[in-house]
């Protein structure tokens, strides 16, 4: 297995005796997750969802896929929340901060996000740069009715009309929703969509490995087979494997919790590659979105460095100790550029002619990580050789693994997230939506 957990620098805040306390706790947490008999079972398809990705669903994204790249230049995601994250993540760390859309010779079809905020200025702009566009959509939502998402595509779904009719336009919006029932649904029949299924058993922020995730990441151009050939690998190999510190995902729920326990409730994820930057942000929803509940929950956040060590790496070093870094670290990067020898060496860098950036950016990464272990703040380290769909797709499986373990560990029910409709019930009251009235004289009260 390629990926590996460095737990050397949390030694000295989490013994061998203490990790060997929860061997029969996980033994117990995993033989739940593996039988569906938890809590939350209903919304555990995702386990075994790498190996039913069959060749005929694949061979259907990649068809579908293709047909748009050929008519559109550009594809706008739809979604908010798992509904985009996941593949967002995915594109833009194997497009590896690209600055060409023609990258190794194949052309890449641009995407483009909407529906996962309510911003009027975005969504202005993005509708006038659209109209010079030659542009298609995947739209993803289970009901059709979000908020966000609905109000999006709305919009583009008129402009798509008013450009080609509605005939034209239908051929060119792929709906990702549920199989039977839901507004989303109901429009995509009568229109005469295309569209591919949510599992009713896989909830959002567990679905970039389904049509949700991987239709986005076809169109954009990537190997999703690759992608789910690496995250089946991943499903394999912690399946197998029983013993804690030889089931990376385990291991890392585990030391996360016993570190939540002394006090270090908010885990900060980073990364020296600024192309994983939108994975930390799947992180987050994943881990926040699943532990975050009856009180309780490790606070997700994130950084890139070396960018943020000139911002938070002030207070990580000096500030309040109460959280642990987990490290995201690529070994092998995918160009290399070497510093050159200047004559004048005004800057004082000809130390580090002939050298290469990466190898200053590991030892940046290395720097770092002991000065922080200085500082009591504790370091995990995830380890990956380089940014592949393969690769990817195995360390989205491991976080999925680990975070319904630690979820367990913690003793809520990682796949539900009740606290998200409060904010929606206000501001359906709100807006005055039909239903509401009660609320709505209640809450401009307290405004």
């Amino acid at each position: 297995m390629s990926l590996k957990l460095n737990d050397q620098y949390v030694t000295e805040f989490v013994s061998q005796d203490e990790l060997k306390l929860f061997q029969r706790e996980v033994d117990l947490h995993r033989d739940q997750l593996y039988k569906k008999e938890g809590k939350g079972n209903e919304f555990l398809g995702w386990i075994e969802l790498p190996d039913q990705m069959d060749d005929a669903i694949l061979s259907r994204i990649e068809a579908d896929a293709a047909e748009f790249r050929k008519h559109a230049d550009v594809v706008v995601v739809v979604g908010i929340g798992g509904s985009y994250l996941g593949a967002r993540a995915v594109c833009e760390a194997l497009s590896a901060a690209s600055f060409s859309s023609n990258e190794a010779g194949s052309s890449r079809t641009q995407l483009v996000y909407a529906g996962h905020h309510l911003d009027q200025d975005y969504l202005h702009n993005l509708l006038s740069w659209l109209e010079q566009k030659s542009f298609s959509i995947v739209v993803i939502s289970k009901s059709g009715t979000t908020t966000e998402p609905a109000i999006a595509f709305r919009l583009l779904r008129e402009l798509l009309i008013r450009k080609h009719g509605r005939t034209s336009a239908a051929e060119r919006i792929i709906a990702i929703t549920d199989a039977s029932k839901g507004a989303l649904k109901t429009l995509a029949d009568a229109e005469g969509y295309k569209s591919y299924v949510i599992p009713d058993d896989v909830g959002g922020r567990y679905s970039v490995l389904t049509p949700v995730g991987l239709l986005p990441i076809a169109v954009a151009g990537y190997n999703i087979r690759e992608l789910v050939q690496g995250a089946s690998q991943m499903a394999g190999f912690l399946k197998q494997k029983d013993r804690l510190t030889e089931n990376p995902a385990a291991h890392y729920a585990v030391i996360r919790n016993i570190l939540y326990s002394k006090g270090k409730t908010t885990e900060i994820l980073a990364t020296y590659n600024p192309s994983l930057s939108s994975f930390i942000e799947w992180w987050k929803q994943l881990f926040g979105e699943s532990e975050g509940k009856d009180g309780k929950g490790i606070f997700p956040a994130g950084v890139t460095f070396t960018t943020d060590l000139h911002s938070m790496g002030q207070y990580i070093q000096d500030g309040h100790k109460n959280f642990f870094e987990t490290l995201l670290t690529v070994k092998k990067s995918r160009y290399e550029v070497f510093i050159p020898e200047d004559a004048n060496d005004l800057e004082g860098l000809n130390y580090l002619a002939g050298k290469s950036v990466g190898f200053v950016n590991e030892m940046a990464s290395r720097g770092t990580m002991l000065a922080h272990v200085d500082g009591n703040v504790p370091n995990l380290e995830i380890i990956i050789p380089e940014i592949t769909p393969y690769n990817i797709g195995g360390l989205i499986y491991f976080f999925e693994m680990a975070c319904a373990i630690s979820g367990y560990i913690l003793d809520v029910n990682p796949f539900d997230q009740p606290g998200v409709e409060a904010y929606k019930n206000n501001m359906f009251a709100l807006l005055g939506k039909p239903g509401f009235e009660k609320e709505t004289i209640a809450l401009k009260k307290r405004l």
